[in-house]
């Protein structure tokens, strides 16, 4: 399962992009944010002074859809991780969010457009790791890297694995086309990245997808399975994911070492 060691945490990461300029949500009143209107002088409707009030409210507003729309994906976060897709509903998301059901739909019109933007900004940032992945890196150092950041995720960002998990393991109904199209493009990549570090004699011989198959399993193991690894181990995850590196190591970046 793809997954970043410094990327921002829980729903503040997700993207906030404003809703159409020409709507206003149900909220904006309460926000102090009514529909412009101009203390200019009759006749100064389109002068510099009804300008400057119109950019200030649309910056005031703007800055309110943002934050509004960070609020939904953390309550939105925090239903889907605890109650799968199908047990959360739009009134838990509004009520976790603060705001009622029609403040909600102004940004999003149904729970499947909620767990879509969640989906695809998570996607996004479980990327990042094997994004960075540098070819013109030393592949020893940029592999344990990758594994270290995997690691750090799957500590810092469980209920985001268990919600990408619950719709893999479904059968990715909703976010399929991502995971064929942009996962595998940059798979496809990467592996040629290890591919390339192996024909040069850098890399012991591994077949660079199940390499990266085999990194997501071990490392994600700590994020989907942590009650398991804390009732065995009897540890916080914080203590088991530092101990786990490791092993890890030894399993792969010593593997991984060329044969001399």
């Amino acid at each position: 399962m793809p997954t970043p060691g410094n990327a921002p945490r829980g729903a503040a990461a997700w993207g906030a992009d404003a809703p159409a300029a020409d709507r206003r949500p149900p909220e904006t009143a309460a926000d102090g944010l009514s529909p412009e209107t101009s203390a200019d002088a009759p006749g100064d409707a389109g002068g510099p002074r009804a300008a400057r009030t119109r950019a200030a409210s649309a910056g005031r507003r703007t800055a309110t859809q943002a934050r509004n729309r960070a609020r939904i994906m953390e309550a939105a976060l925090e239903a889907f991780a605890a109650n799968g897709f199908h047990g959360a509903t739009i009134d838990r998301i509004a009520e976790g969010a603060g705001m009622s059901k029609p403040n909600l739909i102004y940004y999003f019109e149904s729970k499947e457009a909620i767990h879509l933007a969640l989906m695809e900004s998570l996607l996004a940032t479980w990327l990042e790791p094997l994004r960075a992945l540098d070819p013109a890196g030393d592949p020893i150092a940029e592999l344990r890297g990758y594994l270290r950041r995997k690691l750090g995720m799957a500590r810092d960002f469980l209920r985001e694995s268990r919600i990408f998990a619950h719709e893999v393991i479904a059968g990715a109904p909703r976010i399929g086309p991502a995971l064929s199209g942009p996962l595998r493009a940059l798979v496809d990549e990467k592996a040629a990245v290890i591919a390339d570090w192996i024909a040069a004699g850098r890399l012991a011989p591994v077949d660079p997808r199940h390499l990266i198959f085999a990194i997501w399993a071990v490392t994600q193991h700590y994020a989907d399975f942590d009650a398991q690894v804390r009732a065995v181990l009897g540890d916080g995850l914080d203590v088991c994911i530092d101990d786990a590196a490791g092993t890890l190591d030894a399993l792969f970046i010593d593997g991984l070492r060329p044969r001399r």
